[in-house]
């Protein structure tokens, strides 16, 4: 039995534009404009290059690390219960742990305008506070499509953290 693609529509109307036109100088852009949604860029914040700035925090080891086991798991359900408030709040657009146990434990992308507004959130983070993790900070300039991420991420998790 033969396998059927399906293939978008958006997809097959750009490929019959282009065998349509009789001249090999074809206009990309007006291809390219023709997806352009400026409402959803509004709403992202996105500059004309559909990017914007965030502020990473690179979050480290801290000092504070030798904690019982009880009181690990106390902090890291604090930790992450702070890390929800930030995203139901809008200002954490991404965070996420890295594998292993190295210096570096993991980033947050927060929907700030400033350093200052990303430091003030980060001091809310109880393991910040605990000293148990460290972070360090810097201006990001990205997809205002990450912005999407939380949204879509709620759509595919079966287990809320």
């Amino acid at each position: 039995m033969m396998k059927v693609m399906k293939i978008p529509a958006h997809l097959i109307i750009a490929i019959a534009i282009l065998f349509s036109c009789e001249s090999k100088d074809i206009d990309m852009t007006a291809l390219i404009t023709q997806t352009y949604d400026s409402l959803k860029a509004m709403e992202y914040g996105a500059d004309d290059y559909g990017m914007r700035k965030y502020v990473i925090a690179f979050l480290r080891k801290g000092p504070n690390r030798d904690l019982s086991p009880e009181k690990a798991n106390e902090l890291q359900a604090a930790h992450l219960k702070n890390i929800g408030a930030m995203a139901d709040a809008g200002k954490l657009a991404l965070a996420g742990p890295f594998y292993g146990s190295g210096e570096l434990r993991g980033l947050y992308f927060f929907n700030v305008e400033s350093l200052e507004e990303a430091e003030a959130l980060t001091k809310s983070d109880p393991a910040i506070q605990a000293g148990s993790l460290k972070m360090e900070l810097k201006e990001w300039y990205g997809s205002a499509a990450l912005l999407a991420v939380g949204d879509i991420h709620k759509t595919l998790a079966k287990i809320d953290i």
